[in-house]
Formats: C-alpha cells, sequence, structure tokens
C-alpha cells in the first residue's frame, strides 16, 4: 500500500475540518441550536435550595411597605413590640393591647433621642489614628456574614437587645386610665392584621409565590437621542410583568442599574413597583442583592422569576443558592426564530445561547469572580 504523502494528509484534514466548520456554522444560524442548548441547561443546571441560606427567607413576611432599617434598634424594638402583641391575640386579652401600644410608642421616643444624640456625638472630631483602626477592623469581617448577623434575632447582640425591649414593653410604668381615655391608635388595627397575615404564612408557604421579581436586560438611548429608556430586552419583560401582576397581584422587585427606568415604564402601564434594588450589574449581583432585598423586607422563600429563556438557568441557579426557590416565566426575545431556514435572526438566538452556556459552565467551575458581595 502507498503511503501518503504528509501534504496530502494535512489538505484531506484540513478539508474535512473546513467541512465540519461550514456544518456547524449552518447550524448556528438555525432555529434549532438554541433550542437544543436551552434543554441542555434546563436538565444539567442544578435548581436546588440551599437550605442554609434559606434560612433567611424563613419568616416569610414580605412586606413592601416596611421602611425600619433592618437590624437597628428602631427594627428590634418593633419585632419585640409584634412578638408581645401576638402573645397577647393569642391569650385574648384585648385591652393590653392599647397598653403594649402605648409603651411601644414610649420606646420609640426613647430610641430616636438616643439615636440623635448618637448622631451629635459622631459630628465631633476624633482621633484619626483610632479611627483608622476601627475602619481596619470592619475591613476584615466577612461583609455577607455581617449581614445575617445583623438581621438574625438570636444572634447575641440582637438576643440582649431584644429581651431588654420584651422587658420595657412588660413593665415600663404608664398610666392605663389615661391611656383608656386617649383615642384608640388606628394602627393597631394594622399591626394585628400583619399578625394574623404572619400566622398565616407558614401554612402557605410551600404553595405560594411571594414576589415577583423581574430582571433588567439594559438600557438604550429614545428615538430622540437624548432620553434614556429600556431596550427591547427589558420592555419584553415589563410586558409579561403586567400580565403575570394582573393574575398573581404580588409585590414587585426590579432588579439591576435599569430599576428606576424599569418603574417608570410600569407606572407609565399603571403598575407601582415599590422594591427596586438598583446596584446590581450583573446576574450574580441580582441575585444576591434582591435576595437581600427580599430578606430585609421580611422573607420571601419562592418568587416569580421573570427573564428570557436564555438568561433563565443560570439566573434560576443563582437564586437557589441565595435560598430562594424560583417559579420561572419566560419573556419573550425581541427576535423570533424560524420554522427551519436559516436566518440572522436565528443567529441571534444562537449568539445568546452560547453566552449563557458559557457563563454557566464558568459561574458552576470558577464562579462568579466580579460579583459584590454586598450592594
Amino acid at each position: 500500500m502507498v503511503k501518503s504523502h504528509w501534504m496530502v494528509r494535512l489538505v484531506q484534514i484540513a478539508s474535512v475540518l473546513f467541512v465540519l466548520f461550514g456544518c456547524f456554522m449552518v447550524l448556528i444560524y438555525s432555529p434549532f441550536y438554541s433550542g437544543w442548548v436551552v434543554k441542555a441547561l434546563n436538565s444539567f443546571v442544578p435548581v436546588e435550595v440551599n437550605q442554609v441560606a434559606a434560612k433567611s427567607q424563613q419568616m416569610a413576611a414580605l412586606s413592601e411597605h416596611e421602611n425600619l432599617e433592618p437590624g437597628s434598634r428602631l427594627w428590634i424594638a418593633r419585632q419585640a413590640y409584634l412578638k408581645l402583641m401576638e402573645e397577647a391575640i393569642q391569650s385574648h386579652n384585648s385591652q393590653n393591647l392599647t397598653v403594649i401600644q402605648a409603651r411601644y410608642k414610649a420606646l420609640q421616643h426613647m430610641i430616636e433621642e438616643a439615636q440623635q444624640q448618637e448622631n451629635e456625638q459622631e459630628e465631633k472630631p476624633r482621633i484619626p489614628l483610632l479611627a483608622e483602626s476601627v475602619n481596619d477592623e470592619i475591613g476584615h469581617e466577612d461583609p455577607t456574614q455581617a449581614v445575617k448577623d445583623l438581621l438574625d434575632l438570636n444572634s447575641t447582640e440582637n438576643k440582649a437587645l431584644m429581651e431588654k425591649y420584651v422587658e420595657f414593653l412588660l413593665t415600663h410604668k404608664i398610666e392605663q386610665e389615661q391611656v383608656a381615655k386617649q383615642p384608640v391608635d388606628e394602627t393597631i388595627y394594622q399591626d394585628i392584621a400583619l399578625i394574623h397575615e404572619q400566622n398565616e404564612q407558614p401554612l402557605l408557604q410551600g404553595s405560594k409565590p411571594y414576589a415577583i421579581v423581574v430582571l433588567g436586560g439594559g438600557l438604550t438611548l429614545d428615538k430622540n437621542g437624548k432620553d434614556i429608556v429600556v431596550n427591547e430586552y427589558t420592555r419584553l419583560r415589563l410586558e409579561k410583568t403586567l400580565a403575570i401582576e394582573k393574575q398573581y397581584q404580588l409585590p414587585i422587585v426590579l432588579s439591576g442599574v435599569e430599576a428606576p427606568y424599569m418603574q417608570r415604564w410600569l407606572k407609565e402601564h399603571d403598575v407601582d413597583a415599590k422594591l427596586l434594588e438598583d446596584r446590581s450589574m450583573n446576574t450574580c449581583e441580582n441575585s444576591r442583592f434582591s435576595s437581600l432585598l427580599l430578606q430585609k423586607k421580611g422573607g420571601a422563600p419562592r418568587v416569580i422569576l421573570i427573564t428570557d429563556r436564555y438568561h433563565m438557568p443560570r439566573t434560576r441557579r443563582l437564586f437557589a443558592l441565595n435560598g430562594i426557590e424560583t417559579v420561572p416565566v419566560e419573556a419573550p426575545m425581541p427576535t423570533h426564530l424560524t420554522h427551519w431556514r436559516p436566518s440572522e435572526q436565528n443567529y441571534d438566538h444562537s449568539r445568546r445561547a452560547n453566552y449563557e452556556m458559557l457563563a454557566t459552565i464558568r459561574d458552576v467551575w470558577f464562579g462568579s469572580t466580579d460579583c459584590r458581595e454586598v450592594p
């Protein structure tokens, strides 16, 4: 048998590779490739919820109206107040509710005065060396753990403060006759309704979502070339949000630097989104900062997640790592796939699928190195 010259073999190999590359390019422009990638991602990307992280959402009492800074003394005082109110309701001691509320107002006033005094002291000049040493100590702390400790009522510092406030609400001297003469503060009915709602939440925790989370897809310039508006990716996600909000009527979380523009777009369509996470710059930060926001607002173990089909598997995994189960709702892409023939719009889908596939592999194998811990 005559042995082929090495140059001939090289040309044969190059020809085979060229044909394979050509077939692959035709496949990329076909409507089938992107669908296969999505099926693979949905099959192999894990979305099991991290149970350790899920503990931060266990209160399951999401409120978009809460305006107290979580972890602050006023916030802890409110937790103590709600705890005693709940005990009074369970013991059918309705007369004690107004007394607890009066003591709570006195406690709020005392905490606010103490904070005002502290703020005045902080305005005084400090010794530079002392200030630097304090900042150095803070810098070595794990920011994620610091946030968890801040919101954990069972942590050593918070537990001691909670017990102190409970004792105040039980023993602070107040004239009950004077309380009885004063008109009833109607906020007490809102607090009672909130307590009843929180008691019902654990029964429904595994069956219903607590919020709608919408991820931004980018911004662009308006037709006038001056005003910044949401781009087509974001607009289509917001249109899907309108339909989902009408069906479920849940609080809406807008995530990404696009959030203020998304809020304005929804406002123009008669939907008010009150929970804005406007610090995140990428998908990892979307999931981390949104989860933190939901945690601060009372907890949401399950949410409806709106983004496009290619972005969905990676995003669901990241939310699961942050302790939140997601119900996926896919928003359409700006371009539509053809039925069978190759086209440039099919390539847009394939390019998006490739990006998410590579990003998912990076996240699973190496983690997201460009993801900040806290906003």
